[in-house]
């Protein structure tokens, strides 16, 4: 009776060391397929955030290049801007895959300027994409572009 449940431990013993291998393959198994669904989305969800990223990038360079050309108007004055420089073409260097268009109205009879700025370029998805931006400044006054200045004297700086 002693060695029949000797025997009976052992080929129980034999039954689940066969089992819990089985069953440690079944998890390595299942294992690697959730690693494997879990990289996919990861590389997925990081491809966006640099293509959200790039976009940014594209947008924000837009944004300065037009702030540039509003600059530019701002300095020249209205009426000085579209008659001594041009008002559509490619942004310098290295910004030349970029078009600007300015386009200037108005500043009769003291009435401001109303100055549109639209940069345009293509995504590399080959979509065109555009930011503008509309603002009004003010036309400049007098003709005296850079009038002389005198140095102050020492009393008038006191005063």
């Amino acid at each position: 009776m002693v060695m029949l449940l000797s025997r009976s431990r052992q080929c129980g013993r034999r039954v689940r060391g066969r089992g819990a291998r089985g069953v440690a393959l079944i998890d390595a198994i299942v294992a690697a397929v959730v690693l494997g669904i879990a990289l996919t989305v990861i590389i997925g969800l990081t491809a966006r955030a640099i293509g959200s990223q790039s976009q940014g990038e594209r947008l924000q360079t837009a944004a300065m290049l037009a702030d540039e050309q509003l600059n530019l108007v701002l300095m020249r004055g209205g009426d000085d801007y579209a008659k001594r420089f041009m008002t559509t073409g490619p942004c310098d260097v290295p910004f030349q895959q970029y078009q600007y268009q300015t386009d200037i109205t108005g500043g009769q009879g003291g009435e401001p300027y109303t100055v549109k700025v639209t940069i345009s370029w293509t995504e590399p998805s080959g979509r065109s994409d555009k930011v503008t931006i509309e603002t009004f400044i003010a036309p400049k006054v007098g003709s005296d572009p850079d009038p002389k200045r005198a140095p102050a004297t020492a009393p008038e700086r006191l005063q």
